[in-house]
């Protein structure tokens, strides 16, 4: 089972009202980047309890895995490839045809904030194994019911 991750959003919380996050401490620092010690460095291990193969969906490409991977405890991951678009497609996110054409028709969960019913529609169509498109409030970040419901859908997709 894929699990696509994107970070600002679900990992990195932004535009809460007030602006007041919390901010976590890991040996070494943030590395520089004024945003990292938003992420729960926590989410690493709890993304890997899942159990599925996580692989980045962010415009951070590689600089996930050199940045906000090893403040996760994260292992190098595989980075999905974003085509070279001078239009994005009408309607659904630019990321949706990118990832059901990663997804190679294997199962999958997408974690994003910017997912819509549009996505889910496309999927539904074009990709025949069970997928999970996630919407992740991106004021708050992936929060203890967003596991809930990721567990759940896995429990209902075993064989995946």
């Amino acid at each position: 089972m894929l699990l696509f991750l994107d970070i600002d959003g679900p990992l990195i919380p932004f535009g809460a009202p007030g602006g007041a996050y919390p901010e976590f401490e890991r040996g070494g620092g943030t590395g520089g980047h004024p945003l990292l010690g938003r992420v729960d460095p926590r989410l690493g291990a709890r993304l890997l309890e899942l159990g599925c193969e996580l692989v980045w969906a962010s415009t951070w490409m590689d600089d996930a895995n050199t940045v906000v991977g090893p403040w996760l405890g994260l292992p190098r991951l595989p980075v999905v490839p974003w085509p070279d678009e001078e239009e994005p497609p009408a309607l659904t996110h630019w990321k949706t045809r990118p990832l059901v054409k990663f997804a190679a028709g294997r199962p999958f969960i997408w974690i994003d904030d910017e997912i819509t019913e549009a996505d889910r529609a496309y999927v539904a169509v074009h990709h025949p194994a069970p997928a999970l498109l996630h919407r992740v409030d991106h004021d708050y970040g992936l929060t203890p019911a967003d596991f809930t419901t990721l567990r759940e859908w896995l429990s209902r997709n075993p064989s995946y």
